[in-house]
């Protein structure tokens, strides 16, 4: 076995099914695009979907990856076992339609135990088998494998739910004995079995049949091969460690963890261990996830991040760390991943500042942890059975991010026990919540082979020409069939050539219209998509026969087109501005661009202020103005890059990518259609800015034409406020408005002094209508004033003059009952309580309320019933 690091063996992997004919494809960010089942992106698969599912046609059906991905089904065991990590990295090898098991198994044993890639000793290898699966079993056999180191094991079928599903075969290296955990001579001790001796290093699944629906399966129109090998397993086999926290993946995380820590040491003590493997593993995973542009939050992929966050520092707060120290780890987890992950050392310090900030609003919120947890041991000590609640268990771990081993450890320490069932039981809770709000859709559809051999060729015309005068029609397709011919209704249409764009990167497809050799009107064009070989599949609205065969011409509306161009031009231009004003750090998180305004969604973190607003709306107006010229090129990615292109990190690219320059001001990776000057745009109007989730703003612009309607519509409303406050000129309208609010507040002040004379004036003469009941006094009225502050200036004014030990007032307000109780210091002293006599009266309006035992008010929506509640406060105190 060759001595490699962890860079290399990625390299090699890359490299070796790349010689085998493979395209390798870029690690996709982990924020899903255009898939609302996952919150991550959780395999090398996840970013297959769309090949397997048959949407999209690869350009070579031959693919590999190492895709990084994140899965948080069981953050809590991260730690305490060997292998279980938030962020990982897949290696994969996939076959779309492609080679199938007589080519992947061979591929496999070549790339392990060949002298020329990793070497490993055969020896060492065993593999399990579906048991029906013979052919799997016979091509292990010829490929040299010994028959007694092939395993038939019935869960070796892997299968999600719907969709594509197959055998598999996985590949185990034995680490020998000393390295497993149960006798020889247990049940277990055998490659698939739970033991760490034997290490599943690959897992290669032969997809051959759809599930459908009704649970039965079918074969797929295409088989396909999809594989996955955990690069952290593989390199922990590679360099001999017992765990892959030992590899050159985290120990230099681990290390400078050390160099935190109040003189801790790894591998010196077991729970001091399980701290510095959180923490190496979390800080990788939140180093990633905001890299790709998550951010904390208190919901979806922000709260995974606030959650790996606040479950580091409390472990850092074990091993004696007490400040922020989880942003100093993010240079190391460059470093470590640079080789194929540059742009993690790139954004460093916009990663770190994120991670920096969450930790010092954390740990304040820690110290109110420590505290509720001291106080919730002291309050168990005195229960019965010494137990702390699983309530207040999941309390301390969800709000306040206490993993409930703390707990459970901190609580037998003081001799008490936690309500284990109690607490699984809330978390089982929690969980179901999460589950009730998602998207359950996390399979991959049903495999369909309507277009999936439709390879005509259909050329795209549409970068200098509108019109198509002779374009066949090539495939027809109607009620999810292929066609001949239609008569009407709604289709789908290819042509041999069309100058109507298909929707891509949020610019919508073109419409217009298809005429026969005629020049009659056949057909509307309201959509265009991209079929699965890439062609353009018209959606339209037939008007006349169509035929298969036949020649026609097609008309793209051209001012569809051009209201759209300019919208996305103004993306790039708004996109650049962003960048200018807000920081490197913006990244673009979707967009829409249609003919009468733009959308346009991007990571930042906090509100982008009215100032900052302004400045990006005058930097895109300035380009405008400027009249830059826009051009474009196709060259190859390298060059592209050399260029100073942005790649949007939702788009794949292939071999040649098309350049979109505006000026010298943005260059950007893109294959949407522009105007060829930004003085087109004429005018650019940002209409909203809001939040669409965790990190994510959104802005809504408008160009041109609708600019020029937007801007008139509030001019229009400035000259009708004008015109009510019979000003003639507009300009003065802001200086009449702040006259007019000067004049309300001084009239306004007026009111109030008049209203507080007049419940004086009441006052006098409520304060005189003096109960006697029993030993207590009470002035009990309904009274006339316009809210509750001056019931309680009256109530403040009855204890100035201590008209009676009790007051009871009731007021009717904008349809609804207010009271206040009032209790003198020596009612007080005698027991009552005003708290009580409201609580008892409320009631009677239709209400409640509280307060102190000398003050207290309530509200209601029954002021019919306020004469009630004054003859109850009688009857309360007849009684007290």
């Amino acid at each position: 076995m060759k001595k490699l690091s962890s860079g290399q063996i990625r390299q090699m992997y890359l490299d070796f099914f790349k010689s085998k004919g493979h395209d390798i494809e870029p690690s996709a960010s982990l924020v899903p695009v255009d898939d609302p089942s996952l919150l991550w992106i959780n395999s090398g698969v996840a970013t297959m979907k769309k090949y397997f599912e048959g949407r999209v046609v690869p350009k070579n059906p031959r693919l590999t990856s190492s895709q990084k991905s994140i899965r948080t089904n069981d953050i809590e065991n991260v730690g305490k076992t060997a292998r279980h990590q938030t962020l990982f990295e897949m290696l994969g090898n996939f076959s779309v339609g492609d080679y199938f098991k007589k080519e992947a198994i061979p591929w496999a044993w070549e790339f392990l135990t060949s002298p020329d890639w990793m070497a490993f000793d055969p020896e060492k290898l065993y593999i399990t088998v579906y048991p029906d699966d013979k052919l799997a079993k016979e091509l292990w056999l010829k490929t040299g494998v010994q028959a007694d180191h092939i395993y038939e094991d019935d869960d070796n079928f892997w299968d999600i739910g719907e969709g594509p599903s197959g055998p598999d075969s996985e590949i185990f290296y034995d680490r020998g004995q000393a390295m497993n955990n149960v006798p020889e001579d247990d049940p277990e001790n055998y490659p698939g079995g739970e033991n760490e001796r034997y290490l599943e290093v690959w897992n290669i699944v032969f997809s051959e049949f759809n599930h459908k629906p009704d649970g039965t399966y079918e074969p797929l129109p295409h088989q396909n091969i999809d594989t996955g090998m955990g690069l952290e397993r593989l390199v922990s086999v590679v360099q001999g460690a017992k765990t892959n926290f030992e590899t050159d993946l985290f120990l230099p995380i681990i290390k400078k963890t050390e160099a935190f820590s109040a003189g801790k040491k790894y591998n010196a003590n077991a729970q001091d261990d399980v701290s510095f493997k959180v923490i190496a593993d979390h800080a990788r995973a939140v180093t990633f996830a905001i890299g790709d542009g998550a951010l904390p939050s208190n919901e979806g992929r922000g709260y995974v991040i606030r959650r790996l966050i606040r479950r580091a520092i409390v472990h850092g707060k074990k091993l004696g760390i007490n400040e922020a120290f989880l942003y100093k780890l993010v240079p190391v987890v460059g470093e470590i991943m640079q080789s194929y992950y540059p742009e993690v050392l790139e954004q460093k310090d916009y990663i770190a500042n994120i991670i920096k900030s969450e930790e010092d609003r954390f740990n304040n919120t820690l110290n109110d942890g420590l505290k509720l947890l001291d106080k919730t041991i002291a309050a168990a000590k005195q229960t019965p059975d010494k137990t702390i609640a699983g309530a207040q268990a999941f309390k301390l771990f969800d709000t306040y991010g206490f993993p409930f081993e703390l707990t459970k450890e901190q609580a037998t320490d003081a001799g008490l026990t936690v309500d284990e069932a109690g607490f699984n039981a809330e978390m089982q809770a929690q969980k179901d919540r999460a589950r009730a709000a998602r998207n359950q859709d996390n399979g991959m559809g049903v495999q369909s082979g309507l277009l999936l051999d439709v390879k005509d060729p259909s050329t795209f015309t549409g970068w200098d020409h509108l019109n198509s005068d002779d374009a066949e029609l090539e495939v027809l397709v109607q009620d999810q069939s292929l066609v001949a011919a239609v008569q009407t209704g709604t289709a789908q249409l290819i042509f041999s050539e069309t100058p109507f764009y298909a929707e891509m990167g949020g610019q919508v497809g073109d419409h217009g219209v298809i005429l026969d050799a005629n020049g009659t009107k056949v057909a509307d064009v309201t959509d265009v998509q991209h079929a699965p070989n890439g062609q353009n599949l018209h959606t339209v609205t037939v008007l006349a026969p169509l035929s298969k065969g036949s020649h026609y011409q097609l008309q793209v509306d051209p001012t569809f087109r051009r209201l759209v161009s300019q919208n996305h031009t103004a993306t790039h231009l708004l996109d650049q501005a962003l960048r200018d004003v807000l920081g490197e750090h913006v990244r673009q998180a979707g967009s829409l661009v249609e003919p009468d305004y733009l959308r346009f969604d991007f990571t930042h973190a906090g509100q982008t202020s009215p100032d900052e607003l302004k400045q990006i709306e005058r930097i895109v107006n300035e380009k405008i103005w400027a009249a830059l010229p826009i051009s474009w090129v196709v060259t190859d990615i390298e060059s592209a890059k050399k260029m100073g292109a942005i790649a949007i990190f939702t788009e794949k690219y292939g071999d040649e990518v098309r350049v979109v320059s505006i000026g010298d001001y943005s260059r950007e990776f893109d294959g949407g259609t522009h105007a060829n000057n930004t003085a087109e745009l004429g005018l650019f109007k940002i209409t909203s800015e809001t939040g669409t989730g965790a990190g994510v703003r959104r802005i809504e612009a408008v160009t041109a034409k609708a600019a020029f309607d937007f801007l008139g519509q509030r001019e229009a409303w400035l000259q009708d406020t004008a015109d009510l406050l019979k000003e003639p000129q507009i300009k003065a309208v802001p200086h009449k408005v702040e006259q007019l609010q000067a004049q309300l507040k001084a009239a306004n002040r007026e009111i109030e002094s008049l209203q507080a004379k007049a419940a004086q004036a009441q006052a006098g003469d409520v304060f005189k209508q003096v109960q006697t009941i029993g030993a207590t006094t009470l002035v009990a009225a309904e009274v006339n004033v316009a809210d509750m502050n001056q019931l309680r200036q009256m109530a403040d004014d009855w204890k100035q003059k201590s008209a009676s030990d009790v007051l009871v007032l009731g007021t009717e307000v904008k349809g609804k009952a207010n009271l206040i109780v009032a209790v003198s210091p020596a009612g007080v002293k005698r027991g009552l309580k005003a708290g009580d006599l409201i609580k008892a009266i409320a009631p009677k309006v239709g209400g409640g309320g509280g307060g102190r035992p000398d003050m207290a008010q309530a509200g209601g929506k029954n002021p019919a019933g306020i004469q009630d509640a004054l003859k109850a406060a009688a009857d309360f105190l007849a009684q007290a």
